[in-house]
Order: C-alpha cells, then structure tokens, then sequence
C-alpha cells in the first residue's frame, strides 16, 4: 500500500473553504495524483479538505469517503494552549510549550509527554492523543495493516498495492502522523 497525506490547499478558515490559489493548488495536485493513479481518497469532513480532494475524485472518477477522525476541529480542541498574550494556538507553536517539551525532561516522556508537571490536572492532551491512535490504528487496520504498539511495528494482514489518499490538515497531520510512524507527537510536531 502507497499511502499519500495530504494538507488543504491554500485556506480559508471563515467561512470554511479555500482561496482561488488553493483551488489552483487543488487542480494542480489533482493532475500529478492521475500520474501515480489512486484507489480510494479518504477526507476530513471539512469543506476546505473535501475542495482540496474534488479535483483528483473527479479526474479519477472516485467518491471520497469522508472520516470524520480527520477533522481538525478535534485536535483544535484537545491541542491547543493559551498563549501569553492570550491567543488560542496550536501547542507546538507556543514557544513556552516547545521549551518544556524539547528539555530534556520532556524528551524523556516520550510519548507520555503530557504527564509533564507542567500539564498537571490537564487530561484533554492525553486523553485526545491516546483516542487519536486508536482511530488512527483502526483506519489502517481497516486498509489492511495491523499496528501493534508494544513492538511499534505493523503486520500485513490482508497485503495489498492500493494506492491511498488521505485530505486533511496540519494539525490533525501531526497527530495522525506522530501514532502512524511511532514517533511520540511532542517530538514530531517540533521537528517536522
């Protein structure tokens, strides 16, 4: 199996849909998609992800199926800190947050990064990274792919040369990605 993640076009975020460049973008990948050919196209229920994938689904004569594990709405909820000037953002663009997860205590967690003293009382991280795996486990399980998280390794169980794509977010990528390769989230949303 090929599995291709791939992030929105250039957005909107209000009202939810994508910029005339997005829509370009959106053509474009389409275009490059029907070069490698797809066999299914899997997407957020959000319009900005669901416009990204309608070109390719079309030009390749597919119906997405839609995930709602994918929206990014979930992790907007479960992820993100208050900054110091009080604005609402991502935990991994939160200076003070990259600081306490890159020391070498935060480090040390791994992926129980969020039983840090300093998210004490806080269980919405954890809680949201450990249903996350397991959506994320259960849509790959679904395609064919067992991941047993004790040995972070996969088993075939139905092998198959299907081509995949995946249309989502940034946010919801860093989730999904971290529990995909086994890389604890707090390391990979700071270094990729």
């Amino acid at each position: 199996m090929l599995l291709f993640y791939i992030r929105h076009g250039d957005p909107v975020y209000n009202p939810d849909s994508l910029t005339p460049q997005g829509e370009l973008q959106a053509q474009a990948l389409a275009k490059r998609l029907a070069l490698y050919g797809l066999d299914e196209i899997y997407t957020s229920p959000s319009t900005r992800a669901m416009k990204t994938a309608e070109p390719t689904a079309r030009l390749l004569g597919l119906t997405p199926t839609v995930l709602d594990f994918c929206n990014e709405a979930h992790p907007w909820k479960n992820l993100t800190v208050t900054t110091e000037e009080g604005i609402t953002t991502w935990i991994f663009h939160d200076p003070r947050m990259r600081a306490i997860l890159n020391s070498p205590e935060g480090i040390a967690l791994g992926e129980r990064w969020y039983d840090h003293p300093v998210f004490a009382g806080e269980r919405r991280f954890g809680d949201y990274i450990n249903q996350s795996s397991r959506e994320t486990d259960e849509f790959i399980a679904y395609l064919g792919y067992v991941h047993n998280r004790k040995t972070h390794a996969y088993r075939a169980e139905r092998p198959n040369e299907k081509r995949i794509a995946l249309f989502a977010h940034q946010g919801f990528g860093m989730v999904f990605l971290s529990s995909l390769l086994d890389i604890p989230y707090s390391q990979f949303c700071f270094r990729f």
